[in-house]
């Protein structure tokens, strides 16, 4: 018999997590990473628009979340590179890619130190730290400290905020 998705008591902690955040943020003024700071590539809201569909706008550009276990690469398990999908910067490898059971892909360290930024997220009423595209600040997801070894980190990032590249 198939069942869906195993929820574990991380996954549900996250899903409630989120279920609470989402209309939170859209009412809170939080201004996003890119508008923070300079970066390598830049585009106009219009062009940002056209160039990605309405999901990965809101996620990339307006700091959303995707919903958990409705990204393909949850389950991409091939050798490769995920890169940002609003620039193509390759921010993880798939060696790096781990089943933290939250529904999002999840890595434990980026593929090099330059290639995602950090900030500090308080949109939820508590301390987080916000991972993007250090080329061109799209938001990917949030870092915390409860993934495995070698790093203890848990990058947990929005598959609609990433495009896969097979090895």
């Amino acid at each position: 018999m198939t069942h869906g998705p195993r929820l574990t008591r991380r996954a549900a902690l996250t899903w409630l997590g989120v279920g609470v955040s989402l209309p939170v943020l859209s009412a809170c003024g939080s201004e996003p990473a890119q508008a923070q700071q300079s970066f390598r590539v830049t585009r106009s809201d219009a062009e940002w628009r056209r160039r990605l569909s309405p999901m990965q706008y809101r996620v990339l550009r307006e700091e959303a979340t995707e919903r958990p276990f409705s990204s393909p690469l949850n389950d991409e398990h091939r050798a490769g590179t995920f890169a940002c999908a609003g620039c193509g910067n390759a921010v993880y490898s798939s060696q790096a890619k781990f089943d933290s059971g939250t529904g999002w892909p999840s890595f434990y360290q980026a593929i090099d130190a330059g290639a995602v930024g950090y900030s500090t997220d308080r949109k939820l009423g508590y301390v987080r730290r916000e991972v993007h595209c250090a080329d061109c600040g799209g938001h990917l997801g949030h870092v915390f400290d409860d993934g495995p070894r070698p790093t203890g980190k848990r990058h947990c990032i929005n598959g609609v905020a990433l495009t896969f590249r097979r090895a």
